[in-house]
């Protein structure tokens, strides 16, 4: 078992453009501003966990139960696509009073934004590619840098000010759209063909 540092640098650069933490910063205060406080650890733990064993376990567990992966990708875009309407338009889908601050690490925040449909159908296309190692090298400073964006969001939010949060929301919620609309756009053709 030897470690590729091509594959990792590769696998952890292509997660780390799906995963988007940077680009989640504003549901992340959002969240924060909702229920109080994030359990980072436990967010960044879950959302890791969850990679992993869908590394292993995932294409096998969703033949099991008849789901093939493009309709596990047409759903996750759905979700993805609500989200980004909430940022966009500034509305809310989520009710508020079904979040504490253990339910918001858990939902929407360790799944589906950070081990989402994106980053999960993304992680059986590395394991096709590349050593199973390096991408759970990849996954794992994933979650390192998924930790330390999570831990210093109210920093950042200090920085950037509220005006700054307003439109960084905005305009990450329509790069979250267009991620929503592709990953549908691609995999519903394959649902057809």
């Amino acid at each position: 078992m030897q470690l590729n540092f091509k594959e990792i640098i590769t696998a952890f650069m292509v997660l780390f453009a799906v995963i988007d933490i940077i680009g989640n910063i504003p549901i992340i205060i959002d969240l924060r501003k909702k229920v109080g406080h994030i359990q980072s650890e436990k967010a960044s733990l879950i959302a890791g966990v969850i990679m992993i064993l869908f590394l292993f376990l995932g294409k096998s567990l969703l033949s099991v139960i008849g789901v093939d992966v493009n309709s596990f990708a047409v759903a996750g875009a759905f979700v993805i696509f609500f989200i980004a309407l909430e940022m966009v338009l500034g509305i809310t889908l989520y009710k508020d009073e079904e979040h504490n601050a253990l339910t918001a690490s858990v939902f929407p925040l360790a799944f589906p934004l950070i081990a989402g449909p994106g980053s999960l159908t993304t992680l059986l296309s590395l394991r096709a590619e590349f050593e199973i190692q390096n991408i759970i090298v990849a996954v794992i400073s994933n979650v390192i840098v998924i930790y330390i964006v999570l831990k210093t969001s109210a920093k950042i939010e200090r920085i950037i000010g509220a005006n700054g949060i307003n439109i960084v929301r905005k305009v990450f919620g329509v790069i979250l759209l267009a991620i929503a609309v592709k990953l549908f756009a691609a995999n519903i053709k394959v649902l057809f063909v």
